[in-house]
C-alpha cells in the first residue's frame, strides 16, 4: 500500500538557517547612514516600498535589496546621495553576501531523521549564487534529493516541483517560516503545510494564519517535525 506522504519540501532562509537578521542589521546601518535626511521609521518605510516595487524587476535576495537601498538613498536625499553613501551601501551588500551561514536549531538532526524515509526537496527563492553559497556552507546539501531555487513560490510552483520530484502535491508536505510563500500556496496546491515561525519575518512575507485547514500544522521549531509526521502516518497508515 502507498504511503500518503512521500515527499517533504523545506524552505531554506529562516527555516534551515538564519537570514532575515542580516537584512535587519544592514537596514539599521542604512538608516543610520541617512539619518540626517529623515526619521528612521520614515526611511525604513520608504525602503520597504522600494523593495515592494522592485520585486517584479529584481526578484528576492541581497542584490535586489542593495538596489532598493540605493534607490531609496537617491530619493530621500533628493538626488544628492554622495559616492561615499553609495559605496557604503555596496559594501554592506558584499558583507551580507559573505556572511557565514548559521543553521537553525534542530535543522541537521531533523533532516538526518527524515532522509531516506522521504524524498527531501529544498525549495527556496532568491539570488541563485547566494542560495547556492549558503547551501554549500550549511553542510546540509547531501540530505536533499533535489534542489529547486525559484523566482517565487506560487501554487503552480509547488504543483510543478512536487510532480517532478515526488508523487504530486497531494502526497507532499512543505515546511517553512513564511505563511505567504511556504504555507498558503502549498495548501492551495493540495499539499500538507507546516509553519515553523521565525522571530524575524520580512514584512512582505506576512499573511493571515490558516484556520480550519485539515492539512495545516504549526510547530515551535524543527525539532517537532519528525514526531508530527509520525502522527500523520499513524492517523493514515497507508
Amino acid at each position: 500500500m502507498q504511503r500518503s506522504l512521500t515527499t517533504i519540501g523545506f524552505d531554506a532562509d529562516d527555516t534551515l538557517w538564519q537570514n532575515e537578521q542580516f537584512f535587519k542589521l544592514t537596514e539599521a546601518r542604512f538608516v543610520a547612514l541617512l539619518g540626517e535626511h529623515g526619521e528612521a521609521a520614515e526611511i525604513s518605510g520608504r525602503l520597504l516600498e522600494a523593495e515592494r516595487r522592485n520585486l517584479a524587476f529584481y526578484g528576492f535576495g541581497i542584490k535586489g535589496f542593495v538596489l532598493s537601498m540605493i534607490e531609496t538613498a537617491i530619493e530621500v536625499t533628493k538626488g544628492q546621495a554622495s559616492a561615499m553613501v553609495i559605496g557604503e551601501i555596496l559594501a554592506a551588500g558584499r558583507e551580507m553576501a559573505a556572511h557565514p551561514v548559521e543553521t537553525l536549531p534542530h535543522a541537521r538532526e531533523t533532516l538526518e531523521v527524515l532522509a531516506g524515509d522521504y524524498k527531501l526537496v529544498l525549495i527556496t527563492k532568491g539570488d541563485l549564487f547566494d542560495q547556492e553559497r549558503k547551501l554549500a556552507q550549511s553542510g546540509l546539501g547531501d540530505f536533499f534529493d533535489a534542489i529547486e531555487i525559484v523566482s517565487d513560490k506560487t501554487v503552480a510552483t509547488y504543483q510543478r516541483i512536487f510532480a517532478r520530484h515526488g508523487d504530486g502535491a497531494e502526497r507532499a508536505m512543505m515546511v517553512g517560516n513564511s505563511l505567504k510563500s511556504d504555507i498558503w500556496p502549498a495548501l492551495e496546491a493540495g499539499a500538507w503545510a507546516v509553519h515553523v515561525p521565525h522571530d524575524l519575518t520580512w514584512a512582505l512575507e506576512h499573511a493571515q494564519e490558516p484556520q480550519g485547514q485539515a492539512r495545516y500544522g504549526k510547530l515551535a521549531d524543527l525539532g517537532g517535525l519528525a514526531g508530527f509526521i509520525a502522527e500523520l502516518a499513524e492517523a493514515d497508515p497507508r
